[in-house]
């Protein structure tokens, strides 16, 4: 099964961060590795994706959170596993629970507090972008659980590269001109990876701590799902980010 892995977490053995592919599934074409009960797949290959999954990562359905996302900004504190409704982050300092997100061209971005011990998933596509959820999350974690942004490990994982994410003009003009990339006869790309960056540099969090991956979703129809490439016909994939127990 391909995961893709964050270089800087995975200096951290306490924490374990994830993000799928299309590939190593159980489920027909074209899903393949589809993660969503959502897209028309079928309920027992989806979920037989899931326990593939999750065992990579030495873990289960029963000690995952997951979220119903909406393209906000709410961000929920979690200690238990099961489903949040309507919020697009969660966070947790509870060993042994693993925080999901669902994604297939919006950007998923993981946060973990190396000196607390604390982590975070967050969804973010251009609407979840333009409202800041990154910054909100790391303003919450600092007020929830102390954190101190310079102790911040920042993953901003697979998403739609500004190579292939064209919007219209009522998107990009809602952006700084800055992560906007315009083109003579084309529609403008933005720059969503690079967008959130700057926000987490904002934060404080430092730039050396802060690893953006350089797969284009869109681009990379062997590897991911992508919605905005295959419509109806796109899985999901999923970001998973926890700190095992020590018993486990």
């Amino acid at each position: 099964m391909n995961i893709i892995q964050s270089k800087l977490l995975s200096r951290y053995p306490e924490v374990r961060c994830g993000v799928s592919t299309r590939n190593g599934g159980a489920s027909l074409p074209p899903f393949g590795m589809n993660l969503s009960f959502n897209v028309g797949d079928d309920i027992d290959h989806v979920n037989e994706n899931r326990r593939r999954f999750f065992h990579e990562f030495g873990t289960n359905n029963e000690h995952v959170a997951f979220t119903k996302q909406v393209h906000g900004s709410e961000i929920n504190f979690v200690d238990t596993p099961g489903f949040n409704d309507s919020c697009d982050a969660l966070m947790t300092s509870t060993q042994g629970l693993f925080l999901a997100i669902s994604v297939a061209d919006c950007i998923p971005i993981f946060l973990f507090d190396t000196k607390l011990k604390c982590i975070a998933a967050v969804h973010s596509g251009w609407r979840g972008s333009k409202l800041q959820i990154i910054a909100k999350a790391v303003n919450e974690m600092k007020g929830e659980f102390n954190s101190d942004p310079e102790n911040l490990i920042a993953f901003i994982g697979p998403s739609a590269g500004v190579c292939c994410y064209e919007v219209g003009e009522e998107v990009a003009s809602q952006f700084d001109e800055q992560f906007v990339v315009r083109k003579a006869g084309s529609k403008p790309h933005i720059d969503l990876k690079r967008f959130n960056k700057h926000l987490l540099m904002k934060k404080s969090v430092s730039e050396q701590n802060i690893e953006v991956s350089e797969y284009c979703t869109i681009c990379n129809p062997q590897i991911f799902h992508s919605y905005r490439r295959d419509k109806e016909k796109s899985g999901r994939m999923m970001g998973i980010i926890g700190m095992p127990s020590t018993s486990s």
